[in-house]
């Protein structure tokens, strides 16, 4: 009888074998083959008596993935490792890969099994303390397979979102200015003390912690064995431990258990999903001059955030200085065309660093070509992308102001248009008309 083969995907650890969990050790003792990159071969020396090893170059992953294929298809028990995680930056998802594209599925004689272990990001965050006990992200600094202008971009992400960070292969010795750039690129949202650990060969032989903070962070000795943990906004060194809080202060005082005015155990926070829109109402009660993107600005929010928080408030619409109603976005052509008759129309367009635009103009010069919006006004002319129009509002503030926000998908403004009269009844009309009541 012809033995099954079988793969098992097996997440080593950091290295040391006390690390390895009892499925792993288990796993390689029952494999016929072992396969995977030469370092990590050379860490389970001692647990490969009697097997077939096949050792494999850094950049041979895909290689290392056919040969576990066709040794199971041989009716091997084929152990495919890899360190740390198996599905972080491990061999898991490209073996996925080529298999599927073999014909392979779970259905198949070939069975597959994962088998995790502790990841590198959590190994180094034990040596240091407890850096990620808040919301983190990893971020590989390779632009071996991925385009650094990519990269760049997840860096930016986690920057603004106040992410702890793990930044995976820092460094190597042909790839020496990523992490100078990352660097440069966390510092446009975090201060330059934001506490980094930097933790090389975690539970290795040649295992090196240092503590440093973000400004000095890319000239520290880092390489392809280092992984660095950048902290959030509040993140902080005390006796040589990085500590992230896990937001109890938010709520209680101090460590007592006892909770602030207005807080309450077991419950959102006065600033949690209903919470935040019912002290942006309290806001703009209180400041009625303020404009939506000033507040916007204050609860950093987008201003689309802002404007839905607001339609979705029915019961404090009566008293709130902006009244915000949302158009169906398959009413825009009608929208267009019936604006063409409200005489002079003002366009505004404001960017993300607060540089503003405006074109008075005939509304008879509004007219739309190629999904493109063209404003005529004499020698100028507003041209605006009429398929980034994500959303549509009205938003209305009294006498003062009246207008129509085009939103694009993050919840910025496109651009606003308002009639430039003292009589703005088309401008109700319109409303009444375009506009759906909100749930």
């Amino acid at each position: 009888m012809n033995k099954t083969g079988k793969i098992l995907l097996i997440g080593i650890g950091p290295g040391a074998e006390e690390q390895m969990t009892l499925r792993a050790k288990a796993a390689i003792e029952e494999s016929d083959v072992v396969i995977g990159y030469s370092t990590y071969i050379k860490l389970l020396e001692p647990m490969l008596a009697g097997k077939e090893v096949v050792s494999k170059g850094m950049t041979e992953e895909i290689d290392r993935c056919k040969e576990a294929w066709e040794r199971a298809k041989m009716g091997k028990i084929v152990a495919l490792v890899s360190s740390g995680d198996i599905g972080v930056y491990g061999m898991a998802g490209p073996t996925y890969e080529v298999l599927l594209q073999s014909g392979w599925s779970p259905e198949s004689e070939i069975q597959v099994e994962g088998i995790p272990g502790t990841s590198a990001l959590n190994a180094a965050a034990s040596l240091v303390g407890a850096p990620l006990t808040h919301d983190f992200c990893a971020i590989s600094l390779s632009d071996l397979l991925t385009p650094w202008p990519q990269i760049a971009q997840r860096l930016k992400a986690a920057g603004r979102g106040n992410f702890v960070i793990a930044l995976y292969n820092p460094k190597s010795g042909r790839r020496t200015g990523q992490i100078i750039e990352a660097q440069r690129i966390l510092l446009q949202h975090r201060a330059p003390t934001t506490p980094v650990a930097i933790v090389k060969s975690a539970y290795r032989k040649r295992q090196h912690i240092i503590r440093t903070q973000l400004d000095q962070m890319a000239q520290s000795d880092l390489g392809m064995l280092s992984t660095v943990l950048i902290g959030n906004a509040d993140s902080y060194w005390q006796q040589g431990l990085m500590i992230t809080p896990r937001g109890y202060s938010n709520k209680y005082q101090g460590l007592t258990g006892e909770a602030h005015e207005g807080e309450q155990a077991g419950h959102s926070l006065s600033l949690g999903l209903e919470g935040w829109q019912n002290a942006l109402h309290k806001h703009l009660l209180a400041h009625p001059q303020e404009s939506l993107l000033e507040a916007a600005h204050l609860f950093d929010v987008s201003l689309g955030t802002v404007l839905r928080a607001l339609a979705d408030s029915p019961d404090d619409k009566k008293r709130l200085p902006f009244q915000v109603a949302p158009m169906a976005m398959n009413r825009l052509p009608e929208l267009l065309e019936g604006c063409k008759s409200w005489g002079t129309l003002c366009a505004t367009v404001q960017n993300q660093n607060a540089v503003t635009a405006q074109l008075s103009f005939n509304s008879a010069n509004l007219h739309t070509d190629s999904n493109q919006l063209i404003l005529n006004s004499g020698n100028s002319r507003f041209q605006i992308d009429l398929s980034a129009v994500d959303s549509v509002w009205f938003v209305t503030q009294g006498d003062k102001e009246q207008n129509i926000q085009f939103m694009d998908q993050q919840g910025n403004s496109l651009f606003q248009l308002s009639q430039d009269s003292r009589d703005r009844s088309l401008y109700q009309e319109t409303r009444q008309q375009l506009c759906h009541p909100t749930k």
